[in-house]
């Protein structure tokens, strides 16, 4: 198990279990030497640090290799919430370790980043297309962007307004804008600099995420 940060359970008191305790957001450093003895990792933190990780995979060019399994930090967990994984820790740890590999869409962006759980958008102008839909033109009170196992990769969800809170959701492979300076949230990260241009899009190969029941 990769424990990221604080917050995280390493369940050093549960057999057969290598917990291997690693900063918030892990990087190069703290997994790739992982990547050459393990074929499964479970990985207990935040949205933003499994995105750590599964980064290195996809740098690594793992991704086909090793299998991942989520245990969250936060109850609030987007990933979670997506995949309908377990909430409380020891029974997210058993399905980590046992449960059954589901591949789901990884989700890429035009600056060498994933995308695990939510991407947003906030108080955007500009035009957007998801595929060759227009998902919007002009202003909107946010985007959101999740990984979607039954459609072409991903769901766009935009809110035009800030008093009718019901998205209009698109359906594509990829989603990008050109809009007035805006800073992009991946995973609950806000990106470091404001851009004018975005895009996501999906990745050619899928995450081998555990998250069904055996």
């Amino acid at each position: 198990m990769v424990a990221c940060g604080d917050g995280a359970a390493d369940f050093e008191e549960v057999d057969d279990v290598e917990s291997i305790r690693v900063p918030g957001r892990p990087g190069k450093a703290e997994i790739d030497p992982l990547l050459g003895e393990h074929d499964h990792l479970v990985v207990s933190g935040t949205d933003a640090d499994l995105a750590a990780v599964v980064l290195r995979l996809l740098r690594k060019d793992a991704l086909s290799g090793v299998s991942v399994g989520f245990v969250p930090a936060d109850p609030a967990s987007s990933v979670a919430a997506l995949w309908r994984l377990p909430k409380t820790p020891l029974q997210a740890l058993a399905l980590a370790l046992r449960g059954e590999v589901d591949p789901v869409p990884l989700i890429r962006d035009d600056v060498g980043g994933v995308l695990v759980g939510r991407g947003l958008l906030r108080l955007v102008r500009g035009v957007a297309y998801a595929d060759e839909q227009v998902a919007l033109r002009g202003p909107a009170a946010s985007i959101e962007v999740t990984p979607d196992p039954d459609g072409p990769g991903m769901a766009v969800h935009v809110v035009k307004g800030t008093l009718f809170k019901r998205p209009a959701t698109l359906y594509s492979r990829a989603f990008q804008i050109g809009c007035i300076p805006t800073r992009p949230v991946r995973d609950d990260v806000v990106f470091e600099r404001a851009v004018n241009k975005w895009t996501w899009y999906r990745h050619t190969e899928d995450l081998r995420l555990v998250r069904g029941a055996v």
